[in-house]
């Protein structure tokens, strides 16, 4: 009995230390990994308000004299808010079509039994495996034979088709969580398959639905080489296309080139930080309901 007394208190103290070991390593990988992430954003803003002298001589130090005007040439310049427009309006009508198509194909295949569903949905997660760069050539002939080309709906459309596997994905499951007692009664009360689908299950979905929207827009904002080949006029571009054109045109100037990057992230980091509650949210819910 003495010996199982002793043992257990430094049973307890061995199991805190190991915890507290976790925590300190969790804790030093989450640092490394802000820093990553950080330490680039950050460079890039002091970098914008420096000239090129100043980077050159002091890469890392505080700008002295700061140089408002590499901020101020941008913003004042028509075409960084075209292009910004452009990006605006390319991510608009790719994740409405993202949300509404995805919506209903989950819809399906969650709820509704036919030959062959499971087989359909393997082809549609097959699409994960085929990135972009695969079909570009497909795309671009396609889109031009739909008279698509330097047209908003010409990028558009493929970052729907390409986004629409994986948010299918995510909301299958939460689609098929809702209980079945919930689609009968609304069927009891006369509301139609399409009636329960957009007055009951959309309602009830609107953090998934909110998630998906978010990813939707991500991957259209960040999209590089779907833009590059399915726009050529400069007053299409968007704003992945607008930065490395100005890196080239100013190549010399790495100041302005900072500058502008900077100014092409504050959208984005600025609807992060708005939806992140959403994503979180809706990620957590779909993982509960799944």
């Amino acid at each position: 009995m003495a010996t199982t007394t002793l043992a257990s208190p430094t049973r307890s103290l061995t199991t805190r230390a190991r915890r507290g070991a976790w925590a300190t390593l969790r804790a030093i990988v989450m640092v490394a990994v802000a820093a990553v992430i950080v330490i680039p954003i950050v460079y890039a803003v002091l970098g914008g308000f420096k000239d090129s002298g100043q980077i050159a001589a002091d890469p890392i130090g505080l700008p002295n004299p700061w140089v408002i005007s590499n901020y101020t040439e941008v913003l004042t310049s028509g075409s960084f808010w075209m292009e910004l427009g452009n990006s605006v309006a390319i991510a608009a009508l790719s994740t409405g079509m993202v949300v509404i198509f995805s919506a209903l194909a989950a819809f399906v295949f969650a709820r509704r039994n036919f030959p062959g569903r499971e087989a359909v949905f393997t082809v549609f997660t097959l699409g994960l495996l085929f990135p972009a760069a695969v079909a570009i050539l497909p795309l671009f002939i396609l889109v031009r034979d739909l008279g698509l080309l330097d047209n908003p709906l010409g990028v558009a459309l493929p970052e729907a088709a390409f986004g629409l596997p994986l948010t299918i994905i995510i909301l299958r499951p939460f689609f098929r969580a809702i209980p079945i007692e919930l689609e009968d009664a609304a069927a009891i009360d006369g509301c139609s398959q399409f009636g329960f689908f957009w007055r009951v299950l959309l309602p009830m979905s609107r953090p998934v639905l909110a998630t998906v929207a978010v990813l939707a827009i991500v991957f259209s904002w960040n999209q590089f080489l779907l833009p590059l080949v399915m726009v050529s006029s400069p007053d299409r571009w968007t704003l992945p296309l607008g930065v490395t054109n100005f890196s080239t045109q100013y190549s010399a100037d790495t100041a302005r080139i900072l500058a502008y990057t900077t100014l092409s992230l504050i959208p984005a980091l600025i609807f992060y930080v708005i939806a992140e509650r959403q994503l979180v949210g809706g990620l957590t819910a779909g993982a509960v309901k799944g």
